[in-house]
């Protein structure tokens, strides 16, 4: 049965049909990157559920980021270790049956644990398939295999909220863990039979030793995980002034310094940093970490500004981002294929220029925002987003041994995650605080000298005691719907000084990128060393 199935899946050549494998190793992706977002709006529910208060909750988000990060740069590691094909299969059946016991979570505790090792299964799907796919797919067809991987890490964030939304206002909240069982059972089904390592990877693990780097895995474990509990914890406890963030930081310090100068001086270092030697590799490494940065923050600010000040469900909210998801799918495959004919470096100037154009669109809203509005500017945002992801892919592997992709894999991946952990915590501290800020200038405004208060309070007097008020309620209520107003256009005032921080950053990588060298590949495809 197994030999007839793989025959009508292979090439003349006999090797299986590459895109079968793309598509494959991307269903698990997409079900761990959706999972990434998808919970955010079912925290209400789920605090509700387990009587847990709403800070409580966010451990639920928390603990899997953290656990998550532990294992992105870990990943290429454990691959060479007991085998790429091995390690995948590994984590999408640590991601299935962690999913499913947190749909059975009785109580806050519980879930919690079971999400933390969800993080872990879940941390080692995206570098493992970045792998495979620069494995499967030469040089000159890399830009279309990694086209349908984009559309799992671009188009997964987009859709979560809402789709989250959807599942917890319909069924329960427990659903958006159930949903991920069956897809991981086909996946891993799929993949034992289709996916094998390449022969370089089987040689390197014949002679690899059983040598654990218990130091190394503890440093960068102790940073990566203080840092992201830095992140999605400082701004409810603002910041260094909480004790609990200075234990923190504290620890992230020792941590990632003590890691990245012991992983230098090993031999064969769990996370290979002398990769970022590389031009092509550091540049793009960074650049993830600014697209990360940029669509994350703008996946939470623009369902945030739409519900608290456009008065929007969650879900219509969502359905505003939706379009977007759209175009990146109708891109993705066009930038796949312009990809082997145009220099990555113009793609990606071009798509940081669209972007950064749709975020200052973004920053000319105001509180008469219409739908429409909304759905266009978030759709050229996407357009330019989609030329971003696979040129950025194809240069940082375009100089990178074969025998280090599984490392770089999980470096790259890396960077999206902490920069998407850091813009959300950078746009959610600017927010409150600019908000603060327009208020204070605004409420000066408001005095007995300006005639414009004068006027409105008169207004608002006139209209309500004709209503039914008494003149004292009246005036009240009139002082009270003009300091609303106040809070609401300082807190579009925040949303506004955000699309503007978020263009600036995009445009802050265009000269950065002139120093990226155009990747080349000999006859056959394969990437020039």
């Amino acid at each position: 049965m197994r030999e007839r199935i793989l025959s009508k899946l292979r090439m003349p050549d006999g090797s299986i049909n590459p895109w079968v494998i793309a598509v494959t190793v991307t269903l698990a992706t997409f079900m761990e990157v959706l999972d990434t977002s998808i919970a955010n709006v079912a925290l209400p529910h789920i605090s509700g559920s387990l009587s847990a208060g709403a800070d409580e909750s966010t451990w639920v988000l928390t603990s899997y980021l953290v656990s998550n990060a532990i294992v992105l740069p870990l990943s290429g590691w454990f691959s060479g270790l007991i085998g790429r094909k091995r390690f995948y299969m590994s984590c999408v059946a640590i991601f299935t049956v962690s999913s499913f016991l947190c749909g059975l979570a009785p109580s806050l505790g519980v879930l919690v644990i079971f999400r933390i090792l969800q993080g872990v299964g879940g941390g080692g799907l995206q570098p493992s398939e970045q792998a495979i796919l620069n494995d499967t797919f030469p040089l000159e067809k890399r830009g279309m295999a990694f086209a349908v991987y984009g559309l799992a890490v671009v188009v997964a964030p987009t859709i979560g909220p809402w789709l989250g939304g959807w599942i917890t206002d319909n069924f329960s909240w427990r659903w958006i863990f159930y949903i991920n069982v069956p897809v991981g059972i086909i996946s891993l089904i799929l993949t034992n039979f289709l996916v094998s390592d390449p022969p370089y990877m089987k040689k390197a693990n014949l002679k690899a030793g059983f040598r654990i780097d218990y130091i190394g895995i503890g440093l960068i474990s102790l940073g990566l995980g203080s840092m992201q509990i830095i992140l999605d914890k400082g701004q409810r406890d603002d910041w260094l002034s909480s004790g609990f963030i200075r234990i923190f930081f504290a620890l992230m310090i020792v941590g990632i310094i003590g890691g990245i100068l012991w992983e230098l001086r090993q031999k064969e270092p769990v996370v290979d940093l002398k990769m970022l030697k590389d031009r092509n590799f550091a540049i793009s490494t960074m650049t993830m970490f600014f697209l990360g940065f940029v669509l994350y923050s703008t996946t939470v600010l623009i369902p945030q500004m739409l519900q608290e000040l456009l008065g929007y469900t969650a879900q219509l909210a969502g359905m505003a981002l939706s379009p977007g998801g759209a175009v990146i799918m109708c891109m993705m495959p066009v930038v796949g294929i312009l990809v082997s004919k145009v220099d990555t470096r113009i793609l990606i100037t071009f798509g940081c220029i669209v972007s950064a154009s749709a975020l200052f669109v973004m920053a000319g809203w105001d509180l008469g925002l219409d739908y429409g509005h909304a759905v266009r500017a978030r759709m050229l945002q996407s357009f330019g987003l989609a030329f971003l992801f696979i040129p950025i892919n194809v240069a940082a592997f375009a100089y990178v041994p074969k025998e280090k992709t599984n490392m770089g894999t999980g470096i790259i991946n890396l960077a999206r995650n902490i920069g998407a952990s850091v813009g959300i915590a950078t746009v959610t501290t600017m927010l409150d605080r600019r908000a603060q800020f327009h208020q204070t200038r605004l409420t000066e405004r408001v005095n007995d000298y300006s005639a414009a208060y004068h006027s409105t309070m008169n207004g608002l007097q006139t209209k309500l005691v004709a209503a039914g008020s008494t003149a004292a309620h009246a005036t009240a209520q009139a002082h009270g719907m003009i300091y609303n107003t106040i809070q609401r256009q300082a807190l579009m005032l925040a949303f506004i000084d955000n699309f503007k921080m978020l263009g600036v950053v995009f445009l802050g990588v265009i000269p950065v990128l002139l120093m990226m060298k155009k990747p080349k590949a000999r006859a056959g495809g394969v990437p020039v060393h």
